[in-house]
């Protein structure tokens, strides 16, 4: 995903000479909640997240979708993992048309709303099913709500995903995460001096290395159970070595050279609801082919090797309770799992 016009939606125009890189969070602020304030109240059947695995802001809606179990609530339409100057598009359905909405094209269903509007077609989206209208594509917010205003739809044994108590800490520590590390990987790959460049490299490893230190005696980041900052932080770290230390030049170490951070990781991808949405061919695919002006041969890497996600982490001697009091949830529903032969497989 891109927050501007120019990185999400034109193929080659994310490098800014001189410049450092700003990702524009303007998003539509509407929000689907349980008391519909904004117009838009929560409703079974009502909306369709329109996702795309390749992108890590959408892979956290996707994530917690399923671990709350939404399915049956809120459908899910997938992107393929490259888009063209317009827009995501659906290329990965029968005739490249999203089933439920009928578009070739998210950028559609902004138009539907927004005839003019001026930002990048984005994802994560939430589309309302009737009128085909782009409501929100604030994900901060989204999956925020998917918590605490969805919770009529909580499949049982849910988890409490952003507990009150803890909310103020998920809170501070995602800010922290996300300026230095989940925005932190584009500023140094999008940086467009050498200074630029720099700066945000520091700041991307003393975050880094102040998660390791946060991370070392705690199997999760805030609290004892798997939280919202979790999720947050998972969907970077998942990229980490497939894109990132090469593409975006984050090289003084791999994740797997970072022992903490990488037991944290694979802890996390071997939980059912994590690694199971997180589909490595398409993530590679979606950076090295849009992006051009970083690679422009567009030549795709075939590296690295999978099989040590599977790889026993002993971060269960720390204790901990990834569902707090509920349950993990079931395998991926029917059409909605990530082919074998893009993940992580001992086969």
């Amino acid at each position: 995903m891109s927050a501007s016009s120019q990185e999400h939606s034109t193929a080659g125009a994310y490098v800014h000479q001189g410049e450092d890189f700003n990702r524009d969070t303007n998003y539509i602020p509407d929000r689907i909640t349980a008391d519909g304030r904004d117009g838009w109240p929560v409703e079974a059947g009502r909306y369709r997240l329109i996702a795309a695995r390749a992108c890590p802001w959408a892979n956290r809606a996707i994530i917690v979708r399923r671990l709350l179990g939404l399915e049956d609530a809120l459908s899910m339409g997938l992107c393929g993992p490259t888009h063209d100057a317009r827009s995501w598009t659906f290329d990965l359905d029968p005739g490249g048309v999203d089933p439920v909405l009928g578009y070739e094209r998210l950028q559609q269903a902004y138009f539907a709303r927004y005839p003019d509007y001026p930002r990048g077609i984005t994802v994560p989206a939430i589309v309302e099913v009737a009128t085909k209208k782009v409501v929100t594509n604030d994900y901060p917010t989204m999956t925020l709500d998917f918590s605490t205003e969805w919770t009529a739809f909580h499949r049982e044994g849910a988890p409490d995903l952003y507990p009150e108590r803890l909310r103020d800490e998920i809170d501070e520590v995602a800010e922290l995460v996300f300026h230095d590390v989940n925005n932190g990987v584009y500023k140094c790959g999008f940086a467009g001096s050498q200074a630029s460049y720099d700066r945000a490299y520091a700041k991307l490893f003393a975050r880094l290395d102040w998660l390791s230190d946060r991370l070392a005696d705690q199997r999760y980041l805030v609290g004892d159970t798997i939280t919202e900052a979790d999720v947050r932080l998972f969907t970077t770290l998942a990229r980490f070595d497939p894109v990132y230390h090469g593409h975006f030049k984050t090289n003084r170490q791999k994740l797997s050279e970072m022992p903490v951070l990488w037991a944290y990781a694979r802890d996390l991808f071997q939980t059912p609801g994590f690694g199971d949405t997180i589909d490595f061919t398409q993530i590679k695919q979606h950076y090295y082919l849009v992006q051009t002006d970083i690679n422009p041969t567009g030549v795709v890497p075939q590296g690295p090797d999978l099989a040590n996600w599977l790889s026993p982490h002993f971060r269960e001697q720390l204790g901990g309770r990834p569902f707090g009091d509920g349950t993990p949830p079931g395998p991926p529903r029917q059409g909605e799992a990530v082919p074998a032969d893009h993940t992580a497989s001992l086969g």
